[in-house]
């Protein structure tokens, strides 16, 4: 589903998500209260309850996205020695696994040629 077009995605920091949720695990107002007041669904605090009482406040922290190490490293206009034969080592992993689907990267990569 995600965020209707044109807005952005709303990311709630562990404090905020704690201060909505706080209420309802005192007791004093419902969940379906805390929906129709912030308007967040009711599975997302149904979610952020449950990781509370899974693994307490660390269990409001949002996951770290762990990105692409190629890009980041393609992006840079420096590279250190190290980062050069890391950026080798993936470039080359790649490859490896292309071959082992059965095709072939032509030139720049626009060309893609699949083995018979």
């Amino acid at each position: 589903m995600g965020a209707p077009k044109g807005k952005k995605r709303k990311y709630w920091t562990a404090e905020e998500k704690f201060k909505i949720i706080k209420p309802i695990l005192d007791f004093e107002i419902s969940s379906s209260q805390v929906t129709k007041n912030t308007g967040i669904s009711n599975g997302m605090i149904s979610n952020w309850i449950k990781a509370y009482k899974e693994n307490g406040y660390d269990g409001l922290k949002p996951k770290k996205k762990p990105g692409n190490p190629l890009s980041s490293l393609m992006n840079k206009k420096n590279l250190s020695g190290t980062e050069k034969l890391e950026l080798e080592i993936m470039k080359l992993r790649i490859e490896n696994e292309r071959l082992k689907k059965g095709y072939l990267v032509k030139g720049d990569g626009t060309i893609v040629v699949f083995k018979k």
